[in-house]
């Protein structure tokens, strides 16, 4: 019976988890890892974080998902993968084998910056794992009933845009004390964004008293404060870490064919360039055929063709190439229902903006929740 393992069971893997009694029926053996019982959404993370969405919300219950389809889940990390043997190390090291495997193991925020020196994490908070925002929320929402809590946002992207006036949000729903929020944006806020659209989202978060700082990296943070590269140190209660994603450190450590920030190099058909039995998609891949950002639209579009292409792998049949279409929609959330949207020329600010993306992101995660624990809204 051949074995497909799914390693990660995020946005990319979605469709192939719905697929699973219809690959059992086939004779397939399906296999799923995951850190947790739960996946989270990466693009209602920060409306979580501000308190627009509850954690059950924008999360699938992928342990439930799949075995309830007639698949096995396994909650672990992957640790290493062995492409001689045909097997997957957890970090707590069970092996688990597979004819075909395919990789959704996400991103992370590098800690680099994190100076180890303060020994702990405590009050930094990196945007990856998305569940962490949820802590986050409750921390900044205990501290700020005693006294006016600092919060800091390290980076200059949508990420950090995002969580800025997410984190406002938070900071200002309730206690009397409210919230101060920095946002140090590097060089330039959103430096790789038309003009309107920083435009918009700088306005947004100033007309909250956000404020932006520009011109200077983060050099290095620690527990209470954060020193520039420019020398100056400004402390802090809660720091938020979004610096940018890099892909899964395994598949270097495994040995695979991997770009220059470790992602794992796959061909037109998602498959990896170094070991045809091995798939990905998602923000852990490098698409040789174009570079693509790492955003969730791009995993939502490799589903269907991941699903066709390793269930052509398991049966010997011809793989189809993965087309990443053409321009996508682009929403940020900036908290309190406010949202900027901008596709091709077009920006869109305010509350349709958020109505917009809202609409979208339900859709997407009622799509692949199983029936009997959808939720009714």
């Amino acid at each position: 019976m051949p074995r497909l393992l799914l390693a990660g069971a995020g946005h990319a893997h979605m469709a192939v988890m719905a697929a699973i009694p219809h690959l059992v029926s086939q004779g397939h053996q399906v296999t799923a890892i995951g850190p947790g019982e739960r996946h989270y959404y990466s693009g209602m993370g920060p409306g979580m974080l501000g308190g627009t969405y509850q954690p059950e919300e924008i999360s699938f219950p992928v342990r439930e998902m799949v075995e309830s389809r007639g698949g096995s889940f396994i909650v672990g990390k992957v640790g290493a993968v062995d492409p001689q043997r045909h097997s997957v190390t957890l970090e707590t090291g069970q092996e688990v084998p597979y004819d075909v495997l395919s990789c959704n193991l996400g991103s992370h925020v590098p800690e680099q910056t994190v100076s180890t020196d303060s020994g702990t994490l405590q009050d930094i908070f990196p945007v990856k794992p998305i569940e962490r925002l949820w802590s986050a929320r409750q921390r900044i929402q205990e501290l700020t009933d005693s006294r006016q809590v600092r919060i800091a946002v390290c980076g200059g992207g949508p990420a950090a845009v995002e969580i800025a006036g997410n984190a406002w949000s938070a900071g200002t729903q309730r206690g009397r004390y409210g919230c101060v929020v920095q946002l140090f944006a590097g060089t330039k806020l959103l430096k790789n964004k038309p003009e309107n659209v920083r435009r918009r989202a700088r306005n947004a978060l100033e007309k909250r008293g956000i404020d932006i700082l520009e011109g200077s990296y983060v050099r290095s943070v620690r527990h209470g404060s954060i020193q520039l590269a420019n020398g100056r140190q400004h402390d802090q209660d809660i720091i938020f870490l979004a610096l940018g994603v890099r892909p899964s450190p395994v598949f270097r450590a495994s040995g695979l064919e991997v770009s220059d920030d470790g992602g794992l190099l796959v061909n037109r058909f998602l498959q990896s360039c170094s070991h045809p039995d091995i798939f990905g998609g998602g923000d852990c891949i490098t698409f040789t055929p174009q570079p693509l950002a790492k955003v969730g639209v791009y995993a939502v579009r490799q589903n269907p063709v991941l699903l066709r292409n390793l269930h052509a792998q398991l049966e010997g049949r011809a793989l189809e190439p993965f087309d990443p279409g053409g321009d996508y929609l682009l929403i940020f959330n900036l908290g309190n229902k406010q949202g900027i949207l901008y596709k091709g020329g077009v920006v869109l600010g305010g509350w349709l903006a958020f109505r917009i993306k809202d609409y979208i992101d339900r859709k997407f995660i009622k799509e692949f929740l199983p029936s009997s624990s959808s939720h009714s809204h």
